[in-house]
């Protein structure tokens, strides 16, 4: 059994998968008359293969119990994912670099400090939301091709993982 314990999410080893999505370390300019900060150009949108279309979500994902076993990962050929978590609460993100199936040897684990949301690039291999409280609830940026009969392309790919990786909490 390969038993992994999450380290501090941090842009230097998250790059490879994506962006972190996080006010420390962006630019702003000052708004509406000085009542806001504009964090800008936090990550870029990547949905628009075959006539896709950026759409937001919100999810509302249920408390894990831990250890965690990673038994399947899935990631999205047409379009980039970026999660953003609506309280300040940390969450564990799970991410491999892979084409055709999840190169494990690359597979990291990541704990969010509650104020970080992450960008995952298309195609990067991920494990479906990890949330450490009930119903927390994420704003999630993504493609939205629903309901389009023509130019339906696979949105989602899920492989099995047959390795026994157990994820800690801390």
């Amino acid at each position: 059994m390969r038993t992994i314990k999450p380290r501090y999410l941090e842009e230097e080893t998250f790059s490879k998968y994506g962006k972190i999505i996080s006010v420390e370390n962006s630019e702003s300019i000052v708004i509406n008359n000085g009542f806001a900060n504009k964090y800008y150009n936090l990550c870029d949108i990547d949905s628009n293969d075959n006539g896709g279309v950026s759409t937001l979500h919100l999810y509302e994902a249920k408390k894990r119990e831990f250890p965690l076993h990673i038994n399947m990962m899935e990631k999205h050929p047409h379009f980039s994912q970026t999660f953003i978590p609506r309280s300040k609460t940390p969450f564990i993100i799970v991410v491999a670099l892979g084409l055709e199936e999840p190169d494990l040897n690359t597979l990291s684990v990541f704990k969010s400090n509650g104020n970080q949301g992450v960008h995952y690039n298309r195609n990067i291999w991920h494990f479906p939301l990890i949330s450490l409280e009930e119903n927390e609830q994420f704003v999630v940026i993504d493609r939205n091709d629903l309901g389009k009969k023509e130019n339906k392309v696979v949105d989602c790919i899920e492989l099995e993982i047959k390795q026994d990786i157990e994820i800690l909490k801390d």
